[in-house]
């Protein structure tokens, strides 16, 4: 074996590195947020109404050692006596900390990975690590206002996966009403950012300059009108007329989620105020300008904006009722007045439709499935309107056809005898036909639907 050269030159001083993805320090209850501007709340949200698997997860979470908190959506809507769609957990532990507490867990995601517990039926309690906003991002702590050096400046947000504390994930979510965290334990809800206050104001207010946070992500915009359409709350001046300033911004945002939004504002049993605001505030001139075109001129369409705004009534009544609508259903209310207009008289109708909808699918990736679908059952309404639904009914399409028209003639004030005879005869001859939910829901749905919560 040779000898080893000891006339080398001493190595270089090595770059020290911070590794991001480290386990945080585990600090002590009572040193918990000191000096972050937390205010605490002895507000106890009823026991009855949390779900058990979501507190049995925050609790477990916590006698870990780790920071856990509800969060979120679910914290706003017990707060305002409504009843949460599902329950969020926020906590300093890391994914696999939290897969290795609990054996029914799988970590998801690449950009940014979640934990997910699975319990009985299909239930899912997500699991988010803290994060904060990466250290060149503009907007500001919550409160503190930000000023626009130049109009031009790109803001968009295109990565904010890094873990942070949990001030830091509360400043970085959009608005105040969605920043909020409940202490199971204590029975306190934790605010760094005023959403108590505007809660009980019932008022949507961005955290930061109303701007700044629109030109970060443009669709923040579209999720202002839903939560004040879904949940009756106000607007607050500055967030209102920084929607109307911001709106040109929505065409920078990435499509399928303009499109799972546009659903999203359909599908809470709002539609009708939501459309109505993206309308007022010029976003729906950008997103859909057939339609808002189309609203603009009522007195040359017949009567047609009149029949689109009872469309939505009939949407939200149904959606109340029976629960949200097949997304197929809810693109034909949307688009049934101006699509009309579009191929009457034509000769080929089946093509002025798709001229029609070309547009549209590349300015908001609408799936083709939709797009085909749409053409479908405008096609068969004409024989469905008087009450003949013949070969048709064993089709996939028959439910939802049959919706859309029941749609129609609610619209127009016209009685749905021909539309319960013809479910009544579907029924018989092919209960599987009708009953099938779901054609025109994505795939991705689900997926889109968990993402969105942590945008």
């Amino acid at each position: 074996m040779g000898r080893s050269n000891t006339n080398h030159p001493p190595p270089p001083d090595l770059p020290s590195f911070r590794i991001e993805d480290e386990a945080p320090e585990v600090k002590p209850l009572e040193e918990r947020h000191t000096g972050t501007g937390l205010e605490r709340h002895d507000i106890p949200l009823p026991e009855d109404r949390i779900d058990p698997d979501a507190a049995k997860v925050v609790r477990r979470l916590e006698r870990a050692g780790f920071e856990a908190y509800l969060v979120g959506g679910c914290v706003r809507d017990l707060m305002l006596n409504g009843t949460p769609k599902d329950f969020d957990v926020a906590t300093s532990a890391r994914p696999d900390d939290v897969k290795g507490l609990f054996r029914n867990c799988r970590v998801i995601g690449r950009r940014f990975r979640l934990a997910h517990v699975l319990f009985g039926g299909g239930k899912v309690v997500e699991v988010a690590t803290f994060r904060r906003n990466p250290a060149n991002m503009s907007g500001g702590d919550a409160g503190e206002p930000v000023e626009i050096d130049d109009p031009t400046d790109d803001l968009l947000i295109r990565s904010d996966n890094v873990f942070g504390e949990a001030h830091e994930d509360a400043i970085r979510r959009d608005f105040t009403i969605n920043a909020l965290f409940y202490d199971l334990d204590r029975r306190q809800v934790l605010d760094w950012c005023g959403g108590v206050s505007h809660i009980q104001h019932r008022v949507i207010q961005t955290i930061g300059e109303p701007r700044v946070r629109f030109r970060e992500d443009p669709i923040r915009i579209l999720r202002a009108i839903k939560f004040a359409s879904r949940l009756d709350l106000g607007i607050a001046e500055g967030v209102y007329d920084a929607i109307v300033q911001c709106r040109d911004e929505l065409s920078r945002a990435a499509r399928p989620r303009i499109y799972e939004e546009i659903l999203r504002l359909m599908r809470g049993g709002g539609a009708h105020r939501a459309m109505w605001l993206l309308w007022e505030t010029g976003a729906m001139a950008i997103l859909l300008p057939e339609l808002s075109s189309f609203l603009d001129d009522d007195e040359a369409t017949s009567g047609g904006g009149e029949r689109f705004w009872k469309r939505m009534q009939a949407i939200d009544q149904k959606t109340r009722h029976d629960g949200p609508r097949d997304d197929l259903v809810l693109w034909s209310a949307l688009l049934a007045e101006p699509l009309a207009e579009a191929t009457f008289r034509a000769k080929d109708v089946g093509l002025a439709a798709a001229d029609f909808l070309e547009p549209i699918v590349e300015r908001i990736a609408m799936p083709r499935r939709i797009v085909d679908g749409l053409r479908r059952i405008l096609g068969v309404l004409p024989r469905l309107r008087p009450g003949r639904v013949g070969r048709f009914a064993r089709s996939e399409l028959i439910g939802v056809a049959l919706e859309t028209l029941e749609l129609d003639l609610m619209a127009r004030d016209q009685p749905l005898d021909s539309v319960h005879a013809m479910r009544e005869e579907v029924l018989a001859l092919a209960p599987a036909a009708i009953a099938r939910p779901g054609y025109g829901r994505s795939p991705a749905y689900r997926r889109t639907e968990r993402t969105a919560r942590h945008r």
